[in-house]
C-alpha cells in the first residue's frame, strides 16, 4: 500500500513539476530567448513584460487615440494602429512588438514580404485564439494540402466568366439602393444621407444573391449575428490567449458559441436544401454555392469517393461563412472610403462621372464597359492603397527558417503592416500620404518602385480569391451612383477611421446627395 502511495505521489509531483516548467517556459524563458535572438540580429523593441507583453499599452493607446478628434488632412494611421505606429517611429522598420508572450517582427522590406507571401509552407497563418476562427474559417485559414484542395475546388466560382453571370445580381442590388436614395432626394433635389449603413446592406444583399440566390432579407439574420460576433472577436484578439480559457463558460465565450451555432444552423439549412435538389437531378445554380457544390461533386467523381477527396458539409459551411463575412466587409469599406475621398476631391469625382457617361451614357452598366473604366480603376487602387481593408497581416514561424540574411527561430510571428508599406515614402515618393489616383495611370506595376509594395489583397499563391468579385461589384455600384448623383461631405461628417476587423468609419459617412 505504501509502495502504491509512493508511486502516486511521485506521479503527482512529476506532473506538477512538468506543468510548472511548461508554464515558466511559456511566460518567461522562451520569450526571453526569442528576444535575445532578435536583438542579436539588429531588431529593436520594448523589453518583454511578463505574460501581457505590449497588449495592455496597445489597448490604452487605442482608447486614447479614439478619444482625440482629427481632421481630414491628418495621418489617420496613429488612430488605427497607434502602438505599432509608435514602435516603428521610435525603433525603426526593423522592430518587434509583443503579442502577449509572442514576439511579432515587423517586416516592411518588399523583398522579404514577397518571400513570405511566396513561401506559404514556411510562413503560415499566425495561430490565434480558436474562438477568433468562429467568425470565418474556410480557405483563408487552411494550410498545406487542405488549402490546396479547397482553393482548387473554389477557384471556378470566381472565374471571370462566372463573375459575368453575377452582374445582373450586382445590378439589382445596386439599383434598389439607388432608387431608395432617389426617393430621399426627390422633394428638394438633395438631402443628407449616411451612406455607410446603406453600403453595408448593399454588399450584404449582393453576397446573399450571388452566394445563395436569396435576397438580403433572408440573409439579414446571419449578417446581424456576424456583426455581433466580430465585435466580440476584437475583444478576444486584444487580450492574452491562455490555452484552455475558451472552454470556460464565461458570458462572452457562451455568447460567441451561441452565435456560431445559430449561423451554422442557418447555413446548414440552405446547403442541405441545395444538396437535396442537386441529387434529385436539378442543375446547379450559377451562384457561388451552386458552383462550389458542382465543383466539389466533380472533384469527388474524378478522384473517387474517399475521405481525402472533395470537401465535407462542415467545410462547405465554413466556406459560406467566409463568403458572407469577407464578401460583405471588403466591398463595403472600399465603397465608403471611395465616396468619402471623391467627396473631398471633387475634380476626381467629375472625371470619374465623365468616364462613366462616355462608356455607358444613361444605359445600364455592362461587363465590357466596366472592364474599360480606367479612371474608376485608378481611383479604386488609390483608395485601396490609402485605406486597405485589412491594415496588418500576421504569419507564424513554426520551424527554424531563414528569411534573406535573417535566422528565424520557431515561435516568432511576422507582422506585415500593409498600411505602413502603402504609405511609405521610400516606395511611393514624398506624396505617399496624398490622394493621387494618377499614380496608377499606367497600371499597378508602374505606380510603385517595388513589385510587392501594393498588397491590399495580399500577394502570391494566397492572394485573395475574391478580389475580382469585390472590384466588379464596386465598379457597378459607383457607376450607377455617378450616373444619378453628385455628392459631397456633410458638415456633420466626422473623420474617424477605426479598425474593427476591417477599416470602417466609426461615426458613419453622412454625405449630401444631389440628384443629377
Amino acid at each position: 500500500m505504501e509502495y502504491l502511495l509512493s508511486i502516486a505521489v511521485s506521479i503527482v509531483l512529476v506532473t506538477v513539476v512538468t506543468l510548472a516548467w511548461r508554464v515558466l517556459n511559456w511566460v518567461w524563458l522562451r520569450p526571453k530567448r526569442l528576444e535575445r535572438c532578435l536583438r542579436q540580429q539588429g531588431f529593436t523593441g520594448r523589453p518583454y513584460r511578463l505574460l501581457y507583453g505590449d497588449l495592455k499599452e496597445n489597448s490604452v493607446m487605442i482608447k486614447e487615440a479614439k478619444s482625440r478628434p482629427m481632421s481630414l488632412s491628418d495621418d489617420f494611421t496613429p488612430r488605427l494602429i497607434p502602438f505599432l505606429h509608435k514602435v516603428v517611429k521610435d525603433y525603426g522598420k526593423n522592430s518587434f512588438v509583443w503579442i502577449g508572450p509572442t514576439p511579432r517582427v515587423n517586416i516592411m522590406n518588399p523583398d522579404q514580404i514577397k518571400e513570405i507571401f511566396t513561401r506559404i509552407s514556411d510562413f503560415q497563418k499566425a495561430r490565434s485564439n480558436p474562438l477568433v476562427r468562429l467568425l470565418a474559417g474556410g480557405l483563408a485559414n487552411y494550410e498545406g494540402e487542405k488549402w490546396a484542395k479547397h482553393r482548387r475546388i473554389i477557384n471556378p466560382a470566381f472565374h471571370q466568366e462566372k463573375l459575368k453571370l453575377m452582374l445582373p445580381a450586382f445590378y439589382e442590388s445596386c439599383n434598389e439602393m439607388i432608387n431608395i436614395w432617389k426617393n430621399l432626394v426627390s422633394v428638394e433635389g438633395f438631402c443628407e444621407v449616411d451612406v455607410w449603413p446603406y453600403l453595408v446592406n448593399l454588399t450584404g444583399d449582393v453576397i446573399s444573391r450571388t452566394a445563395f440566390g436569396s435576397n438580403y432579407e433572408q440573409g439579414k439574420k446571419i449578417f446581424q449575428l456576424q456583426t455581433e460576433l466580430a465585435d466580440l472577436i476584437i475583444q478576444v484578439a486584444r487580450s492574452v490567449y491562455i490555452p484552455g480559457w475558451r472552454f470556460l463558460p464565461t458570458k462572452r465565450n457562451r455568447r460567441m458559441k451561441e452565435i456560431d451555432m445559430e449561423i451554422r444552423a442557418s447555413l446548414l439549412g440552405i446547403i442541405e436544401k441545395r444538396d437535396k435538389a442537386m441529387k434529385a437531378g436539378e442543375a446547379a445554380k450559377d451562384d457561388l454555392l451552386g458552383i462550389l457544390m458542382e465543383s466539389n461533386f466533380r472533384e469527388i467523381e474524378e478522384h473517387g469517393h474517399n475521405k481525402t477527396t472533395g470537401i465535407s458539409i462542415n467545410d462547405v459551411i465554413e466556406e459560406c461563412k467566409l463568403f458572407y463575412f469577407a464578401g460583405q466587409e471588403t466591398t463595403s469599406v472600399l465603397l465608403v472610403w471611395t465616396l468619402v475621398l471623391l467627396s473631398i476631391h471633387q475634380d476626381w469625382q467629375a472625371r470619374a462621372r465623365q468616364e462613366v457617361f462616355q462608356v455607358f451614357g444613361d444605359d445600364r452598366p455592362n461587363n465590357d464597359g466596366l472592364n474599360h473604366l480606367k479612371i474608376v480603376s485608378m481611383i479604386f487602387y488609390e483608395v485601396l492603397r490609402l485605406y486597405p481593408p485589412v491594415v496588418v497581416l500576421a504569419r507564424g514561424v513554426y520551424k527554424e527558417t531563414k528569411l534573406g540574411n535573417l535566422w528565424l527561430p520557431a515561435g516568432l510571428e511576422m507582422s506585415l503592416p500593409i498600411i505602413l508599406v502603402h504609405q511609405d515614402k521610400e516606395f511611393w515618393g514624398d506624396d505617399a500620404m496624398e490622394f493621387k489616383p494618377e499614380r496608377f495611370s499606367e497600371g499597378i506595376s508602374k505606380a510603385m518602385k517595388h513589385q510587392v509594395s501594393f498588397i491590399p489583397f495580399a500577394w502570391g499563391p494566397r492572394i485573395c480569391i475574391g478580389q475580382n468579385f469585390a472590384l466588379m461589384e464596386a465598379k457597378m455600384a459607383l457607376a450607377l451612383l455617378l450616373q444619378n448623383f453628385s455628392f459631397e461631405l456633410s458638415p456633420s461628417y466626422v473623420h474617424a477611421p477605426v479598425e474593427i476587423i476591417t477599416v470602417k468609419p466609426e461615426y458613419g459617412a453622412p454625405l449630401i446627395l444631389k440628384k443629377l
